[in-house]
């Protein structure tokens, strides 16, 4: 049932604990006035998103942009950063349930990003409950008791908060603005910043962000005209917010200048969102054979095209004073194996070796337990500095040939490979599914940026009648028996393996591209 929250608002999702402190009637205005005022631009933005991948399937490339030579050759620096974002050596992430909350602002990280995006499955429940532990959490008085009787709560030093709030792709159902669903982005970055901007800045904080799935520079200055409205709304200093943007989306790779620029006033830097990335490259040329991709574990941050990205993006940010973050490592520790931990963990320490030595400031982990290792290895490079803006990079040189250069040398299709993509697409979905975002398969965390590789690579295999090397042709026929067999495999009393194989094949098996998984999920969820 639909409820009144003013002229033209309506709020549609069922009661919530405690929904009635972070949906009153002064936030929820708040988020309809972002809503009316940029909604159009949003609209325009998703609409030239269409235009630019019509071109590409008509045999376009992305280049760096002409129009914005001016930017890219000038001499500008974004803003000093805040005191407590100076130091970014690591960089926890999970979503926003009560105990990982508190768990990963306690884990020793640098800083921890809060998910309301691809680690969060975004039932009703868990964007409204999401924003009560961050209230919480900011006060300080966040705790929370397991089944079990363990009790858990913050200590004395913690590492500093940074949220994420949905793409600009994904609307929220649950609260409409005038007859239509609000996006998601202006309802998890309005309500955070409306109830925690004052009580942040009088802890010598500030509202800090990361920005997902960005594709050009003009969906960059969008953010920023909303960042000014809003601190006006608020009547907080303009470049109070702090926002970090995650390069993890192929043409965004093209225009790092220009993003940093269009949030010069409000920028926290870049990140090189690895996973989303390599879906990227597969979205926007998935009507291209040469652009065809082996096993997703063959394609390594080393691989040419991989490392012509993430040094320009070390280059481009440190040249006008923004910090450079490096990527993520999934790898979760096992007490059931430890032959398993020392050879995922010796990956690990290379990563990170690599990213630290390459000039990044910082780096993402996914588990409490990887904070140690990733630490030390940047200890070891940075020593008794905060980051290593100084270190330019001068002689990186990268062109949009290289940029464009997708490919794995000696790259392969196996046997093992189809079946893994299936298995971890359609486990991660089943969770998705039950409302858990960030679920641990195989040793890794997944969440829906490493879905979306899965079943995006599954449907260009298919599309393009590729082989493995084992001589098996990746057909959907194939695709279904795998499926089957692992819903078989793992399917029981309170799971929805039922509903995920359904998901799977029509985000993985469709005729045309679904862009993401998200949207035809997202119409699955109550």
């Amino acid at each position: 049932m639909a409820t009144s929250a003013g002229k033209g608002v309506e709020i549609r999702g069922t009661a919530v604990a405690r929904s009635g402190e972070i949906l009153t009637p002064e936030a929820v205005a708040f988020v309809a006035d972002l809503s009316r005022t940029f909604e159009p631009t949003r609209q325009e933005l998703l609409a030239a998103r269409a235009a630019r991948q019509a071109e590409l399937s008509a045999g376009g490339l992305l280049h760096f942009l002409p129009e914005t030579r001016a930017v890219r050759d000038g001499e500008w620096r974004v803003a000093p950063a805040p005191a407590d974002l100076r130091v970014r050596k690591v960089e926890i992430t999970g979503p926003t349930d009560r105990k990982m909350v508190i768990n990963a602002l306690n884990c020793g990280a640098s800083v921890y990003m809060a998910d309301f995006e691809d680690a969060n499955t975004p039932t009703w429940e868990n964007m409204v409950s999401g924003q009560v532990n961050l209230a919480d959490a900011v006060r300080r008085k966040i705790d929370f008791t397991s089944p079990e009787g363990k009790r858990y709560s913050l200590n004395d030093t913690l590492a500093t908060l940074v949220v994420r709030p949905r793409g600009w792709h994904l609307v929220e159902k649950h609260l409409h603005v005038d007859g239509t669903p609000v996006a998601g982005a202006f309802m998890d970055f309005g309500l955070y910043l409306f109830h925690n901007a004052k009580a942040l800045l009088d802890r010598s904080s500030g509202p800090y962000f990361y920005l997902p799935k960005l594709e050009s520079h003009r969906e960059a200055r969008l953010w920023n005209d909303v960042f000014v409205r809003a601190q006006e709304k608020l009547g907080i200093p303009t470049g109070t917010i702090k926002a970090t943007v995650l390069v993890e989306t192929f043409p965004a790779a093209f225009e790092m200048d220009e993003i940093l620029y269009e949030l010069r006033d409000h920028s926290g830097g870049l990140n090189a969102g690895r996973w989303d990335f390599i879906f990227s490259v597969i979205k926007k040329f998935n009507h291209r054979s040469d652009f065809l991709l082996p096993d997703r574990a063959q394609v390594t941050m080393t691989v040419p095209f991989m490392r012509a990205y993430t040094e320009l993006l070390v280059r481009t940010c440190h040249r006008r004073g923004a910090f450079a973050l490096g990527g993520m490592a999934a790898f979760i520790p096992t007490r059931k194996d430890p032959q398993v931990n020392e050879i995922a963990l010796a990956k690990v320490r290379e990563d990170k070796i690599r990213e630290a030595n390459d000039g990044f400031d910082g780096t993402w982990v996914a588990h409490p337990d990887l904070v140690p290792v990733a630490m030390a290895e940047f200890d070891r490079v940075l020593g008794t500095r905060n980051n290593q803006l100084e270190r330019t990079r001068d002689e990186v040189r990268v062109s949009d040939e290289q940029l464009r250069a997708v490919g794995v040398p000696g790259g392969t299709i196996t046997d093992a490979g189809v079946k893994s993509n299936v298995s971890v697409g359609i486990q991660y979905l089943e969770s998705w599914l039950r409302g858990v975002g960030a679920a641990a398969i195989y040793n890794l965390m997944e969440d829906a940026a490493t879905a979306e590789i899965s079943r995006s690579q599954v449907w260009q295999w298919v599309h393009h009648g590729a082989r493995t090397v084992e001589g098996t042709a990746v057909t959907k026929d194939t695709i279904r028996t795998l499926g089957r067999d692992e819903v078989a495999r793992l399917d029981g009393p309170g799971r929805k393996f039922g509903d995920a194989l359904a998901l799977f094949e029509e985000v993985a098996l469709a005729d045309r591209f679904i862009e993401f998984l998200t949207l035809p999920g997202y119409d699955r969820l109550t």
